[in-house]
């Protein structure tokens, strides 16, 4: 009889060391490596059956395949259009952010239709869940709740309810005792997560798994779950304001990077269709420091407004603070500004995508760079205008994706100039100001 082996398991990665190690060398975090037991492989004595290999063209397609929509429109936005059955989506975020007031609503929206769904809580009792659903107003006869961290319990009520959607909140709560380890350990997530897999595929059954995350912001257990699953979803939130970014970063169903915005507000989230009106409600006009631009997240152009603050000089090492954009490019920025002659190694440069977004995407370049001059300088950017343009080591400005799409949207809400690269060829209802270098744009 095969003997038990342990194992050391990184808790951030999943890697896997037959001894203890300080640091993991996959990951590099510190004191990562947890020591789990892993029972032994049975080799299999039965038939082995062996698929035929078949023309795609022969493939088999039913109506599983359709998408069912959840009535919420951000939610089916960023899922590629609707819910597939069958499909088996993870949404993760931090505590309190509202993954698990996002996804009662969408059960109730679907309980409505008469369709029963499952929502089993792991971590809150069945009247706590009860009471959150009263306060959203979104009780349903079809909606069906089962408070239990037992897998197996919760496989049974699932074969006697036979939900066409069901919700496992969270997957780091959840075990099963046949299996080792504590509830929210490596094993047993993967176990919980392999589970949830064949009972999607196999029941038809679409389910989504909540999942917590790490202070890193990443999602907690092996990067196993994150491949086991067909849809990735965080939710970002960053405490300041009630604004909810709901964002795919996997999606086998549809687009990645596609976002949804909600709004937190006493009744639960709130859908916020037009992103670039709520997120330049606030804007102060006639202010230096300040320019939009439009960023496109997956499919959506989203105007953003770009806020920078230039201090006065100091004798110490000037600050360098970055808020919703990446630190590099600003580095980057400020290093070719310095070569035009705006040197600002001596001051504090602040800048922030306002709004609680994240711009990641280098067609935000070109918004920065004026708004650090206009600080710099003291002169405030025309309230009509918009910028968007990736800025080159050498000070080019350079073409970005999608500039039809960004100049509608800007056009949509009343901006009639753009500042853009000398690549743009679209005809639109505003003025354009076609740049090809950095120096072109502060002239």
């Amino acid at each position: 009889m095969a003997k038990a082996k342990t194992v050391y398991i990184c808790r951030e990665c999943g890697y896997q060391a037959a001894i203890w190690k300080g640091k993991c060398p996959e990951c590099e975090a510190w004191n990562s490596l947890e020591e789990q037991g892993v029972a032994p492989l049975r080799a299999s004595r039965g038939p082995v059956t062996a698929n035929r290999p078949i023309p795609v063209t022969e493939v088999p397609m039913d109506q599983n395949e359709l998408r069912q929509s959840l009535g919420i429109g951000e939610l089916d936005r960023v899922l590629g259009g609707g819910l597939v059955a069958g499909s088996l989506t993870l949404i993760g975020g931090d505590p309190g952010v509202g993954k698990s007031t996002l996804l009662l609503a969408a059960l109730h929206a679907l309980a409505s239709r008469g369709l029963r769904v499952l929502y089993v809580s792991a971590e809150e009792s069945a009247r706590q869940v009860r009471l959150r659903a009263e306060r959203m107003g979104t009780l349903s006869s079809n909606l069906y709740l089962l408070a239990e961290t037992d897998l197996d319990v919760v496989l049974s009520g699932i074969e006697e309810l036979r939900p066409g959607v069901l919700v496992l909140d969270s997957v780091q709560t959840l075990f099963r005792g046949s299996s080792d380890g504590v509830a929210g350990s490596i094993l047993q997530v993967r176990e919980v997560a392999t589970i949830a897999m064949r009972l999607s595929k196999g029941k038809e059954i679409a389910t989504f798994l909540v999942g917590h995350v790490t202070k890193e912001g990443n999602l907690a257990g092996p990067r196993a779950l994150e491949h086991l699953v067909d849809t990735v979803l965080y939710l970002e939130g960053d405490g300041s304001t009630g604004l909810r970014i709901l964002r795919a970063t996997k999606n086998r169903f549809g687009s990645t990077g596609e976002i949804g915005l909600f709004e937190m507000r006493e009744g639960g989230l709130v859908e916020v269709p037009d992103a670039s009106a709520r997120l330049l409600e606030e804007r102060a006009l006639g202010v230096p420091g300040t320019v939009v631009t439009c960023a496109v997240e997956g499919s959506r152009p989203i105007l953003v407004e770009i806020q920078a603050l230039v201090g006065r000089p100091t004798q110490g090492n000037p600050g360098r603070s970055v808020v919703g954009l990446e630190r590099t490019r600003l580095t980057m920025i400020l290093a070719v500004l310095g070569r035009l002659g705006l040197d600002l190694g001596d001051r504090d440069v602040f800048v922030s995508a306002a709004g609680g977004v994240r711009v990641l995407e280098p067609a935000a370049d070109l918004a920065i760079a004026i708004a650090i001059h206009s600080a710099a300088t003291g002169k405030p950017v025309h309230p009509e205008l918009i910028a968007f343009g990736e800025v080159g080591l050498v000070g080019e400005v350079r073409g970005v994706a999608f500039p039809s799409l960004r100049l509608k949207e800007a056009e949509r809400h009343g901006f009639r100039r753009a500042m853009v690269p000398a690549s743009v060829r679209e005809e639109v209802g505003m003025s354009l100001d076609l740049c090809r270098t950095l120096r072109e744009v502060l002239a």
